[in-house]
Parts: C-alpha cells; sequence; structure tokens
C-alpha cells in the first residue's frame, strides 16, 4: 500500500520531470496545495498519454482511460498518483465530474480529430482545460467558489487555445488539427499549408484571429485573481503571463509555429508574469 506521503512525493516527480513550467508555476504555493495541483497534473499527465499513445490501438487508449476514470471514485491502493489525486479530492473538495470531464475530453481525442467550428472546440477544450482550471480553482480555495468556476473555466480555455496554436505542427504529426475547420475555410488556409508550414498573409490572419479570441478568454479568465488569496493569485498570473508570452512571442514571430517551437527561457517567463502583472492588475 503507498502512504500519501509517497504518494505525493510521486505526483511531485512527475510534474517536475514532464512539465518544468508547470512546475515552475506553483512553486509559489504552500507545500500542502503544491502537492495537490502536482497530483492533479499527473492525473492529467497518464490521461493525456492514454489518449496520445502512437503505438496503442483506438481501443487500448480506450480502455486507458476508462481505467483513468475508474481511479477517480475507487483510487487502487498501490496507485501513487491515484492515492494522490484521492487525498487531494477529500482535503480540497476538488469536484470530481471536473475530472471526468478531463477524461471524456480525452476519448474525444480517441473518437475525432477535426472539429468544425469553435462551438465544437470549445466543448473539447472545456474538457481537457477548462475542467483542470475548475480543478486547480478548489485547491486555490477562492473565498467565493461559485463566483471563481466559470472565471478559471474560460482561463483554462485561453491557455487551451494558445496551446492549439503553438502546437499545430505537432497535433498534424498526430493527425490532428484543432484550428476550426470553417475558420481555416475563412481565412483560405488548407491543411496542405500545414504541411508545408505556409506562413503567409492568410496563415497570419487566421492565427491573428485566435489570438484575439485567446486573450478575450484570458481578460475574462483573470477576473479570478481577486478572488484567491496572495500566493495562489501569484501562482495563476505565473501560467497566465507565461502563456501571454508565447502568444507575445508568435505574434513577434509571424505566427512561425513551424520552423521553432514557441518557448520561453526562465528570464523571458519573469519578463512576461511581470509584464502581465503591469496590464492586468488584480
Amino acid at each position: 500500500m503507498t502512504s500519501v506521503h509517497e504518494a505525493y512525493a510521486e505526483a511531485v516527480r512527475i510534474t517536475r520531470r514532464e512539465a518544468r513550467s508547470f512546475a515552475w508555476g506553483i512553486r509559489v504555493l504552500p507545500r500542502e496545495k503544491r502537492e495537490a495541483v502536482s497530483a492533479l497534473y499527473a492525473f492529467a499527465r497518464r490521461v493525456d498519454d492514454a489518449a496520445d499513445d502512437p503505438d496503442a490501438s483506438a481501443d487500448e487508449r480506450r480502455a486507458r482511460l476508462e481505467a483513468c476514470a475508474a481511479v477517480i471514485d475507487v483510487p487502487a491502493a498501490n496507485d501513487p498518483v491515484a492515492v494522490a489525486l484521492a487525498d487531494a479530492i477529500a482535503r480540497y473538495a476538488i469536484p470530481r465530474e471536473a475530472l471526468h470531464d478531463l477524461v471524456r475530453g480525452g476519448l474525444m481525442d480517441v473518437e475525432r480529430s477535426r472539429y468544425a467550428t469553435w462551438d465544437e472546440l470549445r466543448e473539447y477544450c472545456g474538457c481537457v482545460a477548462g475542467s483542470v482550471g475548475v480543478a486547480c480553482a478548489a485547491v486555490y480555495g477562492p473565498r467565493d467558489p461559485a463566483a471563481a468556476r466559470p472565471y478559471a473555466e474560460t482561463l483554462g480555455l485561453a491557455l487551451q487555445q494558445i496551446n492549439i496554436m503553438r502546437d499545430v505542427p505537432e497535433d498534424l504529426r498526430l493527425g490532428r488539427v484543432y484550428l476550426p475547420q470553417d475558420e481555416l475555410a475563412r481565412f483560405g488556409v488548407g491543411e496542405s499549408d500545414l504541411a508545408a508550414g505556409r506562413t503567409g498573409p492568410e496563415w497570419r490572419a487566421l492565427m491573428e484571429h485566435q489570438a484575439g479570441r485567446a486573450e478575450r478568454m484570458l481578460d475574462e479568465g483573470l477576473r479570478l485573481l481577486p478572488l484567491l488569496d496572495r500566493r495562489s493569485r501569484l501562482c495563476v498570473r505565473t501560467f497566465a503571463g507565461v502563456y501571454h508570452g508565447l502568444l507575445t512571442q508568435m505574434r513577434a514571430r509571424g505566427y512561425d509555429v513551424f520552423s521553432r517551437r514557441p518557448s520561453l527561457s526562465a528570464v523571458e517567463k519573469t519578463l512576461a508574469v511581470a509584464a502581465l502583472g503591469a496590464r492586468r492588475p488584480a
């Protein structure tokens, strides 16, 4: 049987190994909250890996995702991620339905690879990212949870939109296109353009449209900040600042995400967080 202490230690190790930027962002939280958010990340990483495994059949991926869903409600005593997640759920009243939504998003990745409209894509983003925002907000402990929930979900949507923009080449290699099909058509961008890495005026206009949506959702989601304590507010501002920094970098490069994957150095992350703070005081 895995102890809670051992389980959290493993969740923290997974987070530090797999998501250095995420681990960098949560370092400002108190240890107990940092461990709980690490448990959420480790579980989300498991869901993502199950959905994306290129060597597994669709049936195998579905079975792994169903196993992920099962441990939300009945954790295995010898599974460190499940043990840590169960303790975090109990300690911070993390809504289980948000975690089930996360798994539902993984199943959507198994079943489909294109989205006709933003409304369709928004449903997917709500599952894979909005749900994580809601779960993390429970750990942060906002003074008005009901008011905080839609802002936390919208912030998750904003970060996922920026992820989609950054990861166009990587997703295409997995056979997926998350940019809405009607918007590709409206701006005159075909999948052959994505495959060729073309960054002409049509592509830049399409991506600026995506960026505008991301920024509007980011502004809305940051209304969460005044509802949080100082350290949780700093954590959320850090995530938002880093992602806004990635968006700024993409814009400065003319949205060329093909020749070089957008990324920020430690110094650039710090500057991006400071810049967001200057633009949007809590």
